[in-house]
């Protein structure tokens, strides 16, 4: 997998400051995408060992609240079996952050059993979220009021209670 950049200290995706890695890779290409350079899977640099332990590192600060997976798309059946291990290190390792991971797929529609993108990495992924932004950027619902999401038809996701209860609860 590659990786488009990661910023640290970010408020703008997710609450309280983050960690925030935009993966690259995305098959969804949303006219007016903020990140277009992003779809080629190409783009950017590998994601290695070194890399998450920088992640890792910017993560162990009191003052962070979490991390963020943006895209490109982090539930490309690539990037989820990278993102996997990945994923479950930070658990590990930083069990007192929390995970928001935006995805132009449709949870229920497209990341569980039987949608488009549903892998063997896919339940185990999730597992790893705490806030799930899913849906497509529709640019004709394009709302700048709105907090954490582009447009209207995307939605916040409290994803442990989805795995929990079976249940979508929009938490903003």
């Amino acid at each position: 997998m590659n990786y488009s950049a990661i910023k640290y200290c970010d408020i703008a995706n997710g609450t309280g400051v983050r960690t925030v890695l935009f993966v690259s890779g995305c098959r969804n290409r949303c006219p007016e995408c903020f990140q277009p350079e992003t779809w080629s899977f190409e783009h950017g640099q590998p994601f290695t060992a070194e890399t998450e332990d920088e992640i890792i590192a910017s993560l162990k600060p009191d003052y962070i609240q979490g991390l963020t997976l943006l895209g490109g798309d982090p539930f490309e059946p690539e990037n989820q079996e990278a993102l996997l291990p990945f994923m479950q290190r930070v658990r590990k390792e930083c069990p007192d952050k929390d995970v928001w991971a935006y995805t132009g797929y449709v949870l229920e529609r497209d990341l569980t059993a039987g949608g488009r993108c549903h892998t063997k990495d896919t339940d185990g992924l999730l597992a790893t979220i705490d806030i799930l932004v899913d849906g497509p950027f529709v640019a004709a619902k394009k709302d700048i009021t709105l907090k954490f999401k582009g447009s209207s038809n995307q939605r916040v996701i409290d994803c442990r209670h989805f795995f929990a209860a079976g249940e979508i609860t929009e938490v903003m």
